[in-house]
């Protein structure tokens, strides 16, 4: 039954210990009574055991087959895919695969930048990225891309700095300008070990440069704005506290207030009652 294996089996390796296996079904391949089943085994003297958890199409034909808990360790994996029909093995598919050669490794670990200000220069740092059979920091080398992020209503195109073939964990970035805003990505590759030769996934980038320098500011400017509103605040308080203050405290009298018609009419009679009394007072003793 020619045309019904399978066509560009793949597998890839993803965070450490993850792999996808993925095939395309035969040209010919039936949807009703054509299945195909993936064994594989990890090394020469192991058996060959079949997947558990299959990737299928819309006629629920496998197409792929997910397995957890993979490891490296420089091994050469043996794949055997059948192609079943009614019941019966009509075509085999058989490769084998340095498991090495097809991880796709995680980015970089703990990107960080410190920069000054007064060297003009940044010093980006990292950790290698995670694998379950390498150890040595010199199985890794890195790209590194930095980009300058001008503001987009300048109009000004954002520029970016390539380097390849870095080793070590560490990076010089010169030409560093404070007034500028920057981001850097890592990813790595083999250096001469049991690495992929693929360029593994990018790190998060890390912006750098004026949004920092800009975060300290609005972080000061808030601060001065919450002093100024306390001490207005606090004024207004003084300010209310005086007024009822001086609202409790008595006037004094005014002396040169002008008396009222009716209140000097009633002065007069008191004055005319006052003298017609001291003059009694006067005849009386006389003897």
């Amino acid at each position: 039954m020619n045309g019904t294996a399978i066509e560009n089996f793949v597998c890839v390796i993803f965070n450490v210990s993850f792999m996808n296996c993925t095939w395309l079904v035969g040209r010919t391949a039936s949807g009703d009574d054509t299945q195909y089943f993936l064994y594989w085994k990890n090394s020469m003297n192991e058996d060959f055991t079949g997947c558990q958890n299959y990737i299928k199409d819309n006629y629920g034909r496998h197409t792929g087959c997910r397995f957890k808990n993979v490891t490296i360790e420089n091994k050469r994996a043996s794949f055997l895919v059948n192609v079943s029909r009614s019941g019966q093995n009509i075509q085999v598919y058989n490769t084998t695969i340095s498991l090495y050669q097809i991880e796709k490794l995680t980015p970089p670990l703990n990107v960080t930048v410190n920069c000054t200000e007064v060297s003009h220069g940044c010093e980006i740092r990292w950790q290698p990225p995670r694998t379950s059979h390498v150890k040595r920091h010199a199985c890794f080398k890195y790209e590194i891309v930095i980009e300058n992020k001008v503001d987009p209503e300048e109009n000004i195109k954002t520029t970016s700095k390539t380097e390849r073939s870095i080793t070590g964990n560490s990076y010089i970035f010169g030409s560093f300008s404070a007034q500028k805003k920057y981001s850097v990505k890592i990813r790595a590759t083999d250096n001469g070990c049991f690495v992929s030769t693929s360029w593994g996934e990018w790190s998060t980038p890390i912006e750098f440069g004026e949004e920092q320098l800009s975060s300290t500011s609005s972080y000061i400017l808030f601060l001065i704005s919450v002093l100024a509103a306390s001490l207005i605040l606090f004024l207004c308080v003084i300010i209310i506290y005086l007024k009822k203050t001086s609202a409790t405290v008595p006037q004094p009298r005014d002396p040169f207030h002008e008396l009222s018609p009716m209140d000097f009419q009633t002065e007069y009679k008191n004055q005319l009652i006052k003298n017609e009394t001291e003059e009694i007072t006067i005849l009386e003793e006389v003897p």
